[in-house]
């Protein structure tokens, strides 16, 4: 087994990150949808136009979105002032019976919609959750993850946006 030194690994891991990011020219734009939230009020994705989105495809009773939250509303309040937008989209099949409960509990201090089959199938049918893309200030998909992916990786990919200009 080979070991790599500390400067060449976090070099490697840059890389790796920026891979994990697709090039400007080759993004595509993040399908549009309109949803009310728990008060019903309206919420576009196109609202976000201009900021830096992270989409969370999630459901109460799916283990990684219960991991990912926290780290979710940790960043929605970190980075705010710079651009960065977190919009959460229950697939719930009791809809806001089960959301609702969930969402006061754990206090999630970003927007929360309840998505359906038919936005599933806008983004291409959602296989597993958590699904959370990464859209640009454009409002074109510049990272997707399906799985629970590591708090430092969202981190530095939210960073490299949020630097972009």
């Amino acid at each position: 087994m080979r070991v790599l030194r500390p400067a060449l690994a976090s070099v490697l891991c840059a890389s790796a990150l920026l891979a994990a990011i697709t090039a400007v020219n080759a993004r595509k734009p993040a399908p549009g949808f309109t949803l009310k939230d728990a008060k019903g009020a309206t919420v576009r994705l196109s609202d976000y136009k201009g900021k830096i989105v992270l989409l969370n495809f999630w459901a109460t009773w799916c283990g990684p979105c219960k991991t990912e939250i926290p780290w979710f509303m940790e960043f929605a309040n970190t980075y705010k002032a710079r651009g960065l937008a977190v919009l959460g989209v229950s697939m719930d099949e009791d809809g806001w019976k089960a959301v609702t409960p969930y969402v006061e509990e754990r206090k999630i201090n970003y927007p929360i919609v309840v998505g359906d089959e038919p936005l599933a199938q806008l983004y291409g049918g959602l296989d597993s959750l958590p699904t959370t893309l990464l859209i640009d200030r454009d409002g074109k998909i510049a990272a997707a993850h399906v799985g629970l992916v590591a708090k430092n990786d969202y981190e530095s990919e939210i960073k490299i946006l949020l630097d972009s200009k």
